[in-house]
């Protein structure tokens, strides 16, 4: 029997029983000194330094998150344990949803409206179709695909940006580093969904966030080390940004003296753009291991050098 342990911090006994349940031929344990024999997975968020090295030689780790920074830094997990990050169908849709509400809302001006209302100002705005409006997402993988071709599928111009060459039906993709700065010139709304790598630490800086057309919207729900903190609060001070919708921080919780709090126009969400449904992420994980025991690739394996 091959034995599973869970290594979460928060609702790991609803996830222990939903794996049970999804693999009733497996051992699933919270406890590794509990296993009947040898450790062959293990299923983590941010596991403590040495922790998975303790369960001997395991054939895969299931990460419960989209991104794996956290357990790409040094001595989290083994040189030689295949990394799975999550790719889950609901964690998509809750990014794709969240991001098209925060796109409309602002496309629409509705944030406006309601500091008018709060002031009792009547105050119309010029109104603009999808159209006039130029986006630009990047990242074009799991996340940001979705998000490109919804908002294409709306009728904006949408540009999506990636490492590597990508297609989508509707959207203008561009790829490489030498073509950052020609999908993010002149658009309105920036979207940013990136993998956080030693390449895109601090991409969102004062060049990046610069060639943006005066008066947009950045919209991040990537990870908060991909913006520079000053360059973004110096252009809102401007008024070459228009607002900062911003979800993932440098550090979370956000620290009560950090300005972000208190700027008129930076809004801010706890880190819930796309958070991780245990029973839908169980079936993928589930489904990736039933691949791998029936002698198929498992998907969605990390690359360590690319850092996704």
């Amino acid at each position: 029997m091959k034995t599973l342990i869970v290594m979460l911090r928060a609702n790991a006994s609803e996830w222990l029983e939903l794996l049970k349940q999804a693999l009733p031929d497996h051992e699933v344990l919270l406890d590794p000194s509990a296993a009947r024999g040898a450790i062959t997975y293990a299923l983590a968020g941010k596991p403590p330094a040495g922790a998975l090295a303790a369960l001997g030689r395991i054939e895969a780790l299931f990460s419960v998150n989209a991104g794996v920074e956290a357990l790409l830094q040094p001595g989290t997990v083994p040189d030689d344990v295949p990394i799975v990050r999550l790719a889950d169908g609901a964690l998509a849709a809750g990014m794709l949803e969240w991001v098209l509400a925060q796109t409309l809302a602002w496309h629409c001006n509705l944030f406006d409206y309601r500091a008018s209302q709060v002031e009792m100002r009547w105050a119309p705005m010029p109104e603009r179709v999808s159209s006039e409006r130029p986006v630009t997402v990047l990242g074009a993988g799991h996340l940001g695909a979705p998000v490109a071709q919804a908002l294409a599928r709306l009728g904006f111009p949408v540009r999506a940006w990636s490492r590597t060459p990508k297609e989508l039906a509707g959207v203008d993709c561009l790829a490489g580093r030498e073509a950052l700065h020609p999908a993010v010139a002149r658009a309105e709304i920036l979207i940013n969904l990136l993998p956080l790598t030693e390449e895109t630490d601090g991409l969102l800086d004062q060049q990046v966030l610069g060639a943006l057309a005066r008066g947009s919207v950045l919209i991040n729900g990537g990870r908060g080390r991909h913006v520079v903190d000053e360059a973004l609060l110096a252009l809102l001070d401007k008024g070459h940004l228009r607002a900062a919708v911003l979800d993932v921080f440098r550090e979370e919780p956000l620290p009560l003296s950090h300005p972000f709090w208190r700027h008129p126009r930076v809004f801010i969400s706890p880190h819930v753009a796309a958070p991780t449904h245990a029973a839908s992420a169980v079936a993928t994980i589930a489904a990736n291991i039933r691949r791998h025991e029936a002698g198929l690739p498992m998907s969605d394996i990390v690359d360590r050098v690319r850092g996704y």
